[in-house]
């Protein structure tokens, strides 16, 4: 694929992306406790009013009507919620239902104060409606903004990418956000399919500026010349600038790097302290171990560079590339997710599965174990094409 053709359908997934974030994107609505409060607050008002003394009528209460629908409610419908709350305090002052009360206290006083202020109360409770629903627009845009920025980062992998088939996942553990630490990517070179997962120290906003550096330090490095090492050794340095420009002497990513050589049909691996890649291969479901190397950004602190290693990866293999927010995902009970005990029982023994076989069982099964999720999920998955 020329760099043009990338250009353009890189321009293209940024566009969907963005149509997608602001389609998708809305307000949590408010607990279904919350949406009835107003009616359930009324109920208690007429079921108190017949056993109250009319010295204290309970009608009073209504006043407070506007501000408890301001919680759920537009402008519009609390403005009504207003005019309901005013006519039906005259109702029930006019009702002699109670002993000792006339049609007469329909304008008495007290009455007259009760309409004045669920007046008041409810210019206030507008007020307050309006105010909500506009810092509800304008976090969705922020959410939209920060989701189409995530998208651009985490571009949707293809499904073929060289000589590799490929499949991703990506689960943010705030519902209805983009914005995380995890990353991943892969791309063809003249070096082999090159991949990268990893995980960002931190949350927020600059988590996301450390994913846009350590991608774009990536991206980079993969097409230079020079062995995957190499490609370590260049965003070794870029983290460590990063750490120095932000005054942050902990940053550090946990990675993987993978390089594939087809003609090889073997894998070499680069371990950034990160969660050993899984192997598919022949009905069976293993972690490829290797030499520990420390995270991105860490690497001053290591007597020497980090150290690849290699592993056979055939066609009809399918290797899994995740996060810890699959590995540490934890059922009611505190279970964490037994990912290669379920990647076995569905898997073994079968035909080769294809990467999207293994990330669609995930994208299932993992919301069977955890309800929510407390860190990002990221997976990628990868196998040989032309099996």
């Amino acid at each position: 694929m020329n760099q043009q053709h990338r250009g353009e359908v890189g321009k293209a997934d940024h566009r969907r992306a963005a149509r997608l974030s602001d389609a998708g994107l809305q307000v949590p609505a408010a607990p279904a406790w919350m949406r009835w409060l107003p009616v359930a607050y009324v109920a208690a008002v007429l079921l108190l009013e017949p056993v109250t003394p009319v010295q204290w009528p309970v009608s009073f209460l209504l006043i407070a009507l506007p501000v408890i629908a301001a919680y759920t409610q537009g402008p519009v419908s609390v403005a009504g919620v207003t005019v309901f709350a005013i006519a039906f305090e005259a109702v029930l002052a006019g009702t002699p239902c109670c002993a000792g009360r006339n049609a007469h206290d329909l304008w008495e006083r007290h009455y007259v104060g009760a309409y004045i202020s669920t007046a008041l109360v409810g210019f206030i409770g507008t007020a307050l409606s309006a105010h909500r629903k506009r810092q509800e627009a304008h976090l969705l845009h922020a959410n939209s903004v920060a989701e189409a920025l995530m998208h651009t980062l985490l571009r949707p992998v293809p499904h073929q990418v060289g000589h590799v088939l490929a499949a991703s996942l990506y689960h943010p553990a705030e519902a209805g956000t983009m914005v995380g630490g995890d990353l991943f990517d892969i791309c063809a070179t003249p070096a082999g399919e090159r991949a990268i997962i990893g995980d960002v120290r931190g949350k927020g906003l600059q988590a996301v500026r450390t994913v846009a550096d350590v991608l774009g330090s990536f991206r980079q490095a993969a097409y230079d010349p020079g062995d995957l090492l190499q490609v370590a050794v260049s965003m070794e340095r870029r983290i460590t600038r990063e750490a120095a420009a932000i005054l942050d002497d902990e940053l550090f990513v946990t990675a993987a790097l993978v390089e594939y050589d087809s003609r090889a049909n073997r894998v070499t691996i680069i371990n950034h302290g990160h969660i050993e890649p899984v192997l598919i291969s022949g009905g069976e479901v293993n972690t490829l171990a290797g030499p520990p190397a420390l995270p991105l950004g860490l690497g001053v602190l290591a007597p020497g560079r980090p150290v690849s290693y290699e592993h056979r990866f055939a066609p009809g293999d399918v290797l899994l590339l995740c996060t810890d927010g699959l590995m540490e995902a934890r059922d009611h009970g505190g279970v964490f997710y037994p990912l290669l005990d379920q990647l076995r029982r569905r898997f073994a023994g079968l035909a080769a599965p294809t990467p999207r076989d293994v990330i669609d069982f995930l994208d299932t099964d993992l919301p069977r174990h955890a309800r929510a999720l407390h860190d990002d999920v990221a997976i990628l998955a990868i196998a040989p094409h032309g099996r």
